[in-house]
């Protein structure tokens, strides 16, 4: 198969070249740290990748195929709300019968279905009992929102669902602020996951509160924490991971993105180089200026053999 475009995004996934835009086919090798032979475990469960995929907004199947085996995420969201009637819209009657479920199904990848479009409490665990039912997990992503122009989670149905989900034997994942004290609450319920915006839903604002974030990671140090939704580029899952997060879940960045398989790729290796660059532990900031290298404290022309009379004055 050969490449229809300059971009990865308009290559057949297979026997593409992936070198020729200088990314080995094998993936960044790790170093002696084990960026990319350390286990990453959520609850108690070997996750594989620390960058986590959503499945919605993508202009046909085949993109959302292609795009999912070069991320080759831990897991791929899925919403039985949202997506059914959005693909129903997308795609031929005739073609249904294949279609969405089908296609996850084949990719070989965890689903973590959630709770989008809910907006109470009982609507989101209504719908975490149909997914487990039709998908046969008890994972789930809590989504509540609490307005309908911004999208923010309304925590406090938020705590309600998970209250009662987490009894019922759910692994949940609750899609939440940055508040500390909501946060605490969710934490004390049994939530060993937090998923905080970054921005809001497919806005790819990028961070917006950088320092909150930072000071959930601190205040949490054995809780794992996923950035979700906001995020536009691969630099902003980057300085998420190089912040400690554990991991990243994004949709809109790939889906809407010119290219979504190149910039599928593009966030794979964005995240592979953000835990290596927690695990490597930056330098510390200095206020001043300091010189990398130290000066010689001799002769430098002595040291060096520069001839006598080539040390004069010049001037």
């Amino acid at each position: 198969m050969s490449c229809s475009g300059s971009y990865l995004g308009e290559c057949d996934i297979g026997e593409c070249g992936i070198e020729e835009y200088g990314i080995d086919r094998q993936g960044i090798k790790g170093d002696d740290m084990g960026v990319n032979t350390e286990d990453f475990y959520v609850y108690g469960t070997k996750v594989p990748s620390r960058l986590w995929l959503g499945s919605s907004g993508y202009a046909n199947l085949q993109l959302l195929e292609n795009s999912v085996k070069c991320a080759k995420p831990g897991f791929v969201t899925l919403s039985l709300r949202r997506q059914l009637a959005d693909f129903k819209q997308k795609i031929p009657e005739h073609q249904q019968n294949k279609t969405f479920w089908q296609t996850l199904k084949g990719l070989d990848v965890p689903l973590l279905p959630n709770t989008a479009g809910c907006f109470s409490a009982q609507e989101a665990i209504n719908l975490a009992l149909l997914s487990r039912e039709a998908l046969e997990t008890d994972w789930i992503k809590v989504e509540v929102i609490g307005d309908e122009n911004s999208l923010h989670p309304d925590m406090l149905a938020t705590l309600k669902a998970c209250e009662f989900l987490l009894k019922a034997g759910f692994k949940v994942l609750p899609y939440c602020t940055d508040d500390l004290v909501l946060c605490h609450k969710l934490v004390d319920l049994g939530c060993q996951v937090l998923m905080p915006l970054g921005a809001p839903i497919g806005t790819g604002m990028g961070l917006l509160s950088p320092f909150t974030l930072e000071r959930l990671r601190n205040k949490f140090p054995d809780i794992t924490l996923v950035l979700d939704a906001g995020i536009g580029k691969p630099s902003e899952a980057t300085a998420v991971l190089e912040m400690g997060f554990d991991a990243v879940l994004l949709n809109t960045a790939v889906s809407q993105a010119k290219h979504p398989v190149t910039m599928a790729q593009a966030f794979k290796y964005a995240v592979l180089s953000g835990r290596a660059g927690f695990l490597g532990v930056t330098m510390q900031v200095q206020p001043n200026a300091v010189a990398s290298t130290a000066a010689l404290d001799c002769d430098l022309s002595a040291a060096i053999g520069v001839p006598p009379e080539w040390n004069r004055e010049w001037t």
